[in-house]
């Protein structure tokens, strides 16, 4: 209960700061006319709506299995994942077109540049601070959606950097063409992050295999048991995610002599191990006598 708490808060605590930053973001840009500035109220108004399904998506992924979804409501946290790598997409796209548009047909900024300045000064250290809590929250509890929330921050932090910079340089030097061009250099950063995103959690909608590093710890932990406690060997190892939750399914060869309550407790041992090791996983063992084709040795 504690985990979905702290999950509740983070993406609460998201979405507030997100609604500030775009309200001052929209201010200084229409203030300044800085094509850069508004690109960065685009770029903050997707991570808006991205934390709104956070946090939906975290309601939803914390409520039990029910007749209707029996495997949980996991899945609602890759679903909220990837539909925020394609809000990132699109806004990385729109800033380029804006940006276009003021390469194509001139630039225009108002002397008041220190608002602009402040205000992105503003939002990369609030940025920073928020997506630095909503990383520890995901690593705390696996919530990919929290995780994808944080990377869509951490995207407006190097982008609103970038901005800051291009403001300070644009009142020292004077060259107001820098502001669509660090907008397009902005938006083609966060291209990359949302198509990162997008990746990761389709694989995980379309139950691809888990990382190789975590098969690879599945594998070390099987390996000691064969080593000490009579495990024979393994087949059939497969492993997915589903929102926060691993699921992992095994076939396990002991000797023929072994009694079942031998072969639970080896198991049940060796499912506290991988949980302890990867988090929160569902694991399904089934366990076979020994037998010489399909036997596999680490």
């Amino acid at each position: 209960m504690q985990n979905v708490f702290e999950k509740k808060l983070a993406a609460g605590l998201s979405i507030g700061s997100n609604a500030a930053i775009i309200i001052l973001k929209l201010a200084a840009g229409i203030v300044s006319g800085s094509i850069s500035i508004i690109s960065e109220a685009i770029h903050s108004l997707s991570d808006f709506l991205a934390s709104v399904l956070t946090f939906f998506a975290v309601m939803k992924s914390s409520e039990p299995a029910d007749k209707e979804h029996p495997f949980g409501h996991g899945r609602y946290e890759d679903m909220s994942g990837f539909i925020e790598g394609g809000l990132i997409v699109f806004a990385a796209f729109f800033i380029i077109f804006e940006a276009g548009k003021k390469l194509i047909f001139g630039v225009s900024m108002e002397n008041e540049s220190f608002l602009g300045i402040s205000v992105m000064a503003i939002a990369v250290v609030s940025n920073f601070l928020v997506s630095s809590y909503l990383f520890r929250v995901a690593k705390k509890t696996n919530s990919i959606s929290l995780y994808a929330d944080g990377e869509h921050l951490r995207t407006d932090i190097w982008s609103s950097l970038g901005v800051l910079i291009g403001l300070i340089l644009i009142k020292i030097i004077g060259l107001i063409i820098l502001d669509p061009i660090i907008a397009i250099v902005v938006a083609l950063f966060i291209l990359k992050t949302g198509f990162s995103i997008s990746k990761t959690t389709l694989n995980n909608l379309l139950d691809g295999s888990l990382p190789q590093e975590d098969l690879n710890k599945i594998e070390n932990i099987i390996t000691k048991y064969m080593n000490q406690d009579g495990i024979l060997g393994y087949k059939s190892l497969k492993a997915r995610s589903a929102g926060p939750e691993k699921q992992i399914e095994m076939t396990l060869l002991f000797p023929k002599h072994m009694t079942i309550e031998i072969c639970h407790n080896i198991c049940d041992e060796l499912e506290d191990k991988i949980r302890n090791e990867l988090g929160i996983c569902n694991i399904s063992i089934h366990a076979e006598p020994e037998c010489e084709k399909c036997l596999k040795r680490l």
